[in-house]
């Protein structure tokens, strides 16, 4: 589904970081027990600031947290897809008046998350390509007993570095990740 003409506006063409770089100032944890109830507290509260819109909202439990057995950051990620990532005030504003600050505005996906940081809240329309990814990642990273060991295996040893910008820490994981997730693709 194309939404070009159901856009209210353009949407941006740059990143905006707000804050600039981040050092990495976590360590991975074992799984805790916790994590999904800490998703669904996260999933009302966001469903409460968004559910006066009317407009089709999609609240999930994505990465690392999300993934019983698996050791993370102690970060919990929410995917939100909405109808259209430009209408900032059906989203964003409602997002920032619960109590989230903007992190990232860039094009198709805005990043909120609380002040503390341990939760991070990715915005993206419905059909944005990156939603299918997070979404056959983490059910791989589920299912599938070896690739889960060996996500967490190069987890361990990226963090065994010390990063300057979590985005660095993030993109170091990128070939691992692509590949666990072409084998999602290739298995569905």
């Amino acid at each position: 589904m194309e939404h070009s003409d159901d856009r209210r506006r353009p949407d941006v063409t740059t990143i905006e970081i707000v804050g600039g770089p981040e050092a990495v100032h976590v360590a991975l944890h074992p799984y805790d027990e916790r994590w999904p109830t800490v998703f669904a507290e996260h999933r009302d509260r966001i469903r409460r600031a968004l559910g006066a819109g009317g407009a089709t909202v999609g609240i999930e439990h994505i990465g690392s947290t999300a993934v019983p057995g698996l050791a993370a950051k102690p970060i919990i990620d929410v995917l939100v897809t909405v109808d259209d990532i430009t209408a900032e005030e059906d989203h964003v504003e409602l997002l920032l008046a619960a109590g989230y600050v903007l992190r990232v505005r860039e094009p198709g996906h805005r990043l909120v998350r609380t002040p503390e940081r341990s939760v991070h809240v990715h915005v993206y329309e419905h059909d944005a390509p990156a939603v299918e990814r997070y979404r056959l990642f983490r059910d791989r990273l589920r299912s599938d007993p070896a690739d889960r060991a060996l996500y967490e295996a190069t987890k361990r040893e990226l963090f065994r570095r010390q990063w300057d910008d979590m985005n660095d820490y993030a993109d170091a994981k990128t070939a691992v990740v692509q590949e666990i997730t072409a084998r999602a693709r290739a298995g569905r």
